[in-house]
C-alpha cells in the first residue's frame, strides 16, 4: 500500500508540472453524497487540463460516520470536456479510487482498503471568469460496495 500511495504522489506532482500554454488549473471545494450508507462528505479537487478539453482530477473525499461506518477516498478522475457554449460544459469522467473504510463498532475500530474505479458525468457554469459551480454524479464501482456518488461544487480557475 506505501507503494501505491507513493506512485500516486508522484503522478499528482507530474501532473502539477504538466501544464500547457493553454490549459487550466483549478481548485476547488465539494459536497457528496455517497448512496451506499446515506454518507454526506466533504471533498477536495485539483484539476488541470495538460491538453485542450482532456482534464485530469486528482481529489480528496472525506465521508462523516454514519451507522458506524466513515470512510475517506483517494480519487484520480479524468475528464473529457464537451464544450456546449461559452459559460456551460458538459463532460464524461473516468478514473481510479483508493477507498479506506472505518467501521467502529462498541468501541472497537476495523479498516478495510478498497480500489476501484469511476464512471460518470459532469456539468460545470461558468459563474465568472474565476469561478465556476460543478455537479458530478458518478457510479463507484468497489469490490462488495458499488454505489453512486453526486458531489455540489464550486472551482477556482488560475
Amino acid at each position: 500500500m506505501k507503494k501505491l500511495i507513493l506512485v500516486a504522489l508522484v503522478a499528482i506532482t507530474s501532473v502539477m508540472g504538466m501544464r500547457a500554454a493553454e490549459g487550466d488549473m483549478a481548485a476547488g471545494l465539494q459536497f457528496n453524497y455517497a448512496s451506499k450508507n446515506s454518507m454526506i462528505g466533504l471533498g477536495i479537487v485539483y484539476q488541470i487540463e495538460p491538453v485542450r478539453n482532456f482534464r485530469i482530477a486528482p481529489e480528496f473525499i472525506y465521508y462523516f460516520e454514519n451507522k458506524n461506518l466513515s470512510d475517506y477516498n483517494v480519487n484520480i478522475n479524468f475528464h473529457y470536456l464537451i464544450p456546449t457554449n461559452s459559460n456551460f460544459k458538459v463532460y464524461p469522467l473516468a478514473g481510479f479510487s483508493y477507498v479506506n473504510f472505518k467501521n467502529s463498532i462498541g468501541g472497537v475500530s476495523t479498516h478495510t482498503n478498497r480500489y476501484g474505479a469511476n464512471i460518470g458525468v459532469g456539468f460545470e457554469y461558468m459563474i465568472n471568469n474565476n469561478f465556476k459551480f460543478y455537479t458530478e454524479e458518478r457510479f463507484h464501482i468497489i469490490k462488495d460496495w458499488n454505489e453512486s456518488v453526486t458531489s455540489l461544487g464550486l472551482k477556482y480557475f488560475f
